[in-house]
């Protein structure tokens, strides 16, 4: 199937730097979410941020302005989370209070005897005494699952270093491969895929990263829209090997674009 024949019926939309950045959405993009609905096409809001939990990220949503509900929003810590449900591993959660809520039902054990450790976006990681301690029970025989990999990421006060780093280090010191549960893994995109009742072909993505939202929608089959705001750098977009289908200035772009995939 060519590009021009696709028929986009799905639109998985990446919040921060597509939508907002930190609390201040970007322009038109409240207008251009709404549109894109009362056209009829399905909407996901997909996201590697693993601070919030889905009722936290769902109240900033709707506070800004977005028509969103709770269903329609797939994040990284629910990958992980629906991946311990089906394992029944003895989880070690490094993530934030919030989003931590959200695992109450998981069991848990304390760092050196997990037989999984869930690593997200959380201050306490930042220091060599736990990386250590990470490092020997990854050594002993526990699970490193990451909720993403992500290099950076865009805030009011300018770039900020993201996980990403800890995880290589991890997988590098230990000898072993995390299980990356968010953006760009395939799994995360079928998941949202399935939630539509779409085939690939059928759905696109819109996002700010490269890799993990372009590259990793392409590698699922989705059509892939990089946008011109949040993290996005031209000198990225130049180096990368991945090649977006479409590159547009903003998301308040997006609906007129989607007008010519019907």
């Amino acid at each position: 199937m060519g590009e021009s024949d696709r028929n986009i019926h799905g639109v998985l939309f990446d919040l921060d730097g597509v939508l907002y950045v930190d609390s201040q959405p970007i322009r038109g993009a409240v207008e251009a979410v709404a549109r894109i609905k009362a056209g009829g096409r399905l909407c996901r809001f997909v996201t590697n941020t693993s601070t919030q939990s889905l009722a936290t990220l769902e109240r900033k949503l709707r506070t800004l302005g977005f028509p969103v509900e709770q269903g329609e929003i797939i994040s990284a810590p629910q990958a992980a989370l629906r991946y311990l449900r089906t394992t029944g591993l003895r989880a070690h959660l490094l993530l934030e209070d919030d989003v931590a809520a959200d695992f109450a039902g998981i069991p848990q054990a304390p760092l050196e005897d997990a037989d999984a450790l869930v690593l997200g976006d959380t201050r306490v990681v930042w220091t060599h005494d736990c990386l250590d301690r990470m490092f020997n029970a990854i050594m002993r025989g526990a699970r490193l699952i990451a909720v993403h990999k992500n290099r950076f990421w865009q805030t009011e006060g300018g770039l900020r270093m993201d996980i990403g780093g800890l995880v290589a280090a991890l997988e590098y010191c230990a000898g072993v491969r995390a299980l990356v549960m968010g953006k760009p893994s395939a799994d995360f995109f079928d998941v949202a895929l399935r939630d539509m009742e779409l085939p690939p072909e059928q759905a696109a993505i819109v996002g700010d990263d490269i890799e993990a939202d372009i590259g990793g929608g392409q590698s699922a089959g989705l059509l892939g829209i990089l946008v011109r705001t949040g993290k996005f750098r031209p000198s990225h977009l130049e180096t990368s090997p991945v090649r977006p289908d479409r590159l547009i200035d903003s998301v308040a772009d997006l609906p007129g674009l989607l007008d010519r995939f019907r």
